[in-house]
């Protein structure tokens, strides 16, 4: 019903905020995503929305991007998981990352994100496979059990997502563990 909309942001009060479109004010909730790269209150700005009418509530959702809402609506067709749950998916993971996560079928991403957790992530990892992560598939080849460890080590050790698949991809194929980890450490040390 709508789909987008374009206005002043009047009001940024996380996870909502107010944007007066010509003299309406529209209370929507956005991922944490979106919210840090909105501009300061006053500006102008444009959000795409997802509608929700409930027998209680109407509720709009707003994104910053269209992979956003994409991704948002995905995975409200998932049985068990409500709007609710989807923000606080995209708020804890980009959709890059979500996307990742789901080609390599990694739940220690997911788990990590509050309000998530073993089975719930199962079947997320289940329901969005070659749906979301198809695309970052055909860029990232899926990691084997020690490409995982070395990625867990390095997250564990406060490195990002990012820069842990970065520091993977140079790595020998038959690289061990202990060796691996070495190795990516120096790779991000430059």
């Amino acid at each position: 019903m709508i789909g987008r909309l374009t206005g002043l942001l009047a009001e940024k009060n996380p996870p909502e905020v107010l944007l007066d479109c010509q003299g309406v004010g529209y209370e929507v909730l956005v991922p944490m995503s979106t919210f840090y790269n909105l501009p300061a209150v006053g500006q102008k700005v444009s959000l795409l929305t997802h509608f929700v009418v409930r027998e209680d509530a109407q509720i709009l959702f707003g994104f910053g991007s269209p992979e956003e809402r994409v991704a948002f609506r995905q995975l409200i067709k998932i049985s068990g998981v409500g709007p609710r749950t989807a923000m606080g998916v995209l708020s804890g993971l980009s959709v890059q990352d979500l996307a990742q996560a789901v080609t390599v079928q990694d739940c220690g991403r997911l788990t990590k994100i509050p309000g998530i957790g073993k089975k719930t992530a199962e079947r997320l990892l289940l329901e969005l496979k070659g749906k979301l992560g198809a695309d970052v598939g055909a860029v990232m080849a899926p990691l084997g059990d020690v490409q995982k460890d070395i990625m867990q080590a390095l997250i564990a050790l406060g490195y990002s997502d990012k820069e842990a698949s970065l520091a993977l991809k140079p790595l020998p194929a038959d690289v061990g563990v202990s060796e691996g980890i070495k190795l990516a450490l120096k790779a991000l040390a430059k």
